[in-house]
């Protein structure tokens, strides 16, 4: 009864019907849209959910003891249950929770250097299989850019390269780090259209060794230098810095370490972009079955935890853009790509993988789409007339570099 009395409190929104081991079948929500079937398989997983659900929840499903009838998929499901919530928590049991891990995240992403590359090996030293399976041919692991809305994934991820790449007005012969180079497409992308000497840094094996392959591929080895290298390890400066989707991973007692690194690697004159999931709502904690079993020593964070750490460290913040459901977008993409490849990832590891990253892509898009998180561009410098006062440059070098489709609509002109 545990769950059945959850449910009731929780789901709000849509139509939802549960049916326990025993066979008892209740309904829950306001009726709108298509009923969504639930099945719990043995008579334990429903208390276990209901006294743990922001754990349990994804381990149920891993384990096949939760079920969603076809044709619908945990995505229905967990779209009902985040729609209902928003970023509110599921009673105040639930909230009490969550205030407590607030309270030890400090301990939860104690991010040292060396425990931080074994954080790293556990998401992005997969088996690189996995990531063919829905990235994009540039193995963009971020949230993509839809300048249109229209693009595919290919375009977007192109768009956003671009996008960020105008707001650092690089002149051909700087020198740029990309902190978290991931499998290097940031910086082969610098290299090429800016023509920028890139310094790229991941904690990742799988990615350096990808990424260097890439270099020497496109004959940049000159120009691209790929490190298997922790930032604060660094004793260089840079005119400019980017870093893309690695801010996740710095834990929040690590901020200040982080800015004042950024501002020790900048020139006088340098200028920084760092582009990161962010959370709209106050200061929290990191969801206890993604700490568990996707990014450990990873948080989310709202802004006004970057802004202070940035103003600690004394430079700059010069803009700041908020991409809302842009992330969303893209995981919908990935998850479409995952999905039908299912078998192919079933063969590289098995089928409890395959319901655990189905579950972690299908969270992280309705997060987008129902609680509150977007995506941060925080431009930052050291000096307040290191860029020009107004952003029309942004939009000059956007145009120069040309989205996907602007290029192709020019063109038609």
């Amino acid at each position: 009864m545990l769950l059945q009395l959850l449910l009731k409190m929780v789901v709000k929104k849509g139509s939802l019907t549960l049916i326990d081991a025993n066979g008892k079948t209740t309904t829950f929500g306001n009726g709108e849209g298509e009923t969504v079937i639930v099945r719990t398989h043995d008579g334990k997983v429903g208390r276990e959910i209901a006294l743990n659900p922001y754990l349990k929840l994804g381990e149920a499903y891993m384990d096949g003891r939760l079920t969603v009838d076809p044709p619908h998929t945990v995505y229905n499901l967990i779209d009902i249950l985040t729609s209902s919530l928003g970023n509110d928590y599921a009673g105040p049991l639930f909230r009490m929770q969550a205030r407590l891990r607030r309270l030890k995240r400090r301990i939860d992403q104690h991010n040292p250097v060396g425990k931080a590359q074994k954080n790293v090996a556990h998401h992005y030293d997969l088996d690189g299989g996995i990531y063919d399976l829905f990235l994009d041919a540039d193995k963009q692991y971020s949230c993509a850019y839809f300048a249109h809305p229209d693009m595919t994934l290919e375009e977007a991820q192109l768009a956003k390269k671009r996008h960020i790449a105008a707001k650092l007005k690089i002149e051909p012969g700087m020198r740029v780090l990309d902190i978290g180079c991931g499998w290097g497409g940031m910086a082969l992308t610098l290299a090429e259209e800016c023509g920028a000497d890139v310094v790229g840094v991941t904690l990742s094996k799988e990615q350096h060794a990808v990424a260097t392959k890439r270099a020497r591929e496109r004959g940049l080895e000159d120009r691209v230098d790929i490190r298997l290298q922790d930032y604060r390890e660094l004793d260089e400066q840079f005119d400019r810095i980017v870093s893309v989707g690695m801010f996740e991973h710095v834990g929040v007692g690590h901020y200040a370490e982080y800015f004042n690194a950024v501002r020790n690697l900048l020139t006088d004159d340098g200028v920084a972009l760092i582009h990161t999931i962010g959370r709209l709502d106050p200061p929290g904690a990191t969801n206890a079955w993604i700490a568990k079993y996707i990014f450990p020593g990873g948080y989310i964070p709202a802004l006004s935890e970057m802004s202070a750490a940035v103003e600690n460290a004394g430079i700059f913040m010069t803009d700041i853009e908020i991409l809302r459901l842009h992330y969303a977008e893209t995981l919908r993409e990935w998850r479409r790509r995952f999905m039908a490849h299912w078998d192919e990832a079933k063969r590289i590891y098995d089928e409890r993988f395959c319901r655990m990253w189905e579950f972690y892509l299908v969270g992280s898009e309705t997060s987008f789409r129902n609680e509150g998180m977007v995506n941060f561009q925080m431009q930052i410098s050291k000096k307040i007339d290191a860029l020009p006062m107004t952003r029309d440059y942004m939009l000059e070098d956007e145009h120069r570099l040309g989205t996907p489709r602007t290029m192709e609509r020019l063109a038609g002109d």
